[in-house]
């Protein structure tokens, strides 16, 4: 049963919700526009008896991250888009030793320093890896508060459930805005035994002598560390095929198909309606997992008849637009409307837009 409905900013509500998902330990370093999260649970962790820790920086805080995870506890961090660089290192060393963490990217305006305000130019670094090697995070990008709480969650158990992982990457405008929520009065928790975890010799509950286990990813020979390789890209496809999600919006007879994530969605959607008072069909896939990107939609979606073309929107130059190329095949052109600097779409840049497609003019940002 759902709790009423209280006011709550996006930021605080991650920090809540890792909490009602059982996690006690936060390690951070203070980074606009994604500090709420770490003043809300400095609060909360001395209340609930957990660990917060401002660590001296987000190298120092990542692996600490590293060290709670490899004992078996469920741990997060945050940062925004600088503070995640520094953070690859460590996020590449959790992804070989398959730990489970959640690390929440609130991506601000870069290159570089940049700025403070909304951006969605970290998704190359997000779902191709960001550190050095052959691994993947798992990707969830929530476009509401409530979905911020209710994905949160969801991350902690997806974390668990692969040893692998998870990153919520929100924008400025996600981590800053209030919305209602409603949260559970009991959170879908998975319970997940850690043989794995490093442990001294010790006794177990059942009387048993546990051995000493330690957590690495270093291999030295390199036909052990080809084999750890081979079981991770193994892990990965069954991940790729069983945890796509996205939300599809009018698709139906639709003839353009917008696909956005987070903010830009959100903008998105009041285009569908307005598209429609011009008598123009207009639908919209929603990533809800960036990795594994849902291929599996726009191959569906890419098939109907009545779809022209796509319009991708997004708040960087360009960069989930190569996997909605890859998916859609070359069976249908892909556009591309995209805002950098901290700067929002407006619905009428994206209605434009589409007019010029359903009319069949040429677009900047199509096919190259």
């Amino acid at each position: 049963m759902a709790q009423k409905r209280v006011l709550m900013k996006g930021n605080e509500v991650i920090a809540e919700a890792a909490i009602r998902a059982g996690c006690r330990n936060y390690f951070g370093y203070p980074i606009t526009p994604q500090t709420e999260v770490m003043h809300y649970m400095a609060k909360k962790m001395v209340q609930i008896g957990g660990n917060f820790v401002q660590a001296e920086s987000e190298l120092a805080a990542i692996n600490m991250v590293y060290g709670c995870a490899a004992a078996g506890f469920r741990v997060m961090t945050s940062s925004s888009s600088p503070g995640i660089s520094l953070k690859q290192e460590g996020i590449s060393y959790i992804a070989g030793a398959e730990l489970p963490a959640v690390v929440v990217n609130i991506v601000r305006g870069g290159p570089g320093l940049g700025g403070i305000l909304p951006a969605q130019g970290d998704y190359f670094q997000a779902t191709k890896g960001g550190g050095h090697g052959d691994y993947r995070n798992i990707v969830i990008a929530p476009a509401s508060v409530q979905e911020l709480y209710e994905l949160t969650v969801e991350a902690f158990n997806l974390a668990d459930k692969y040893r692998n992982l998870v990153m919520i990457m929100g924008d400025g405008t996600l981590g800053q805005m209030m919305e209602p929520v409603a949260f559970r009065d009991e959170e879908p928790i998975v319970d997940v035994k850690k043989p794995w975890a490093a442990c001294g010799r010790c006794k177990t509950e059942d009387g048993s002598i546990r051995p000493h286990n330690t957590v690495t990813s270093i291999y030295i020979d390199p036909d052990t560390l080809e084999y750890k390789n081979r079981e991770l890209q193994e892990k990965y496809k069954v991940i790729e095929e069983n945890e796509q999600r996205w939300e599809a919006v009018n698709i139906e007879d639709a003839e353009v198909i917008i696909t956005a994530f987070s903010t830009c969605s959100r903008i998105s959607r009041n285009v569908i309606r307005q598209a429609a008072e011009m008598g123009i069909k207009v639908g919209m896939i929603r990533p809800i997992t960036l990795w594994p990107f849902p291929k599996k939609a726009f191959a569906e979606v890419a098939a109907q008849s009545s779809v022209k073309a796509f319009l991708d929107v997004e708040l960087n130059a360009g960069q989930m637009i190569e996997d909605v190329r890859l998916a859609v095949n070359g069976t249908k052109p892909v556009y591309f409307h995209g805002r950098m600097g901290g700067n929002l779409p407006t619905q009428k840049e994206i209605l434009d837009k589409i007019v010029r497609i359903h009319n069949g003019e040429t677009v900047e940002g199509g096919i190259v």
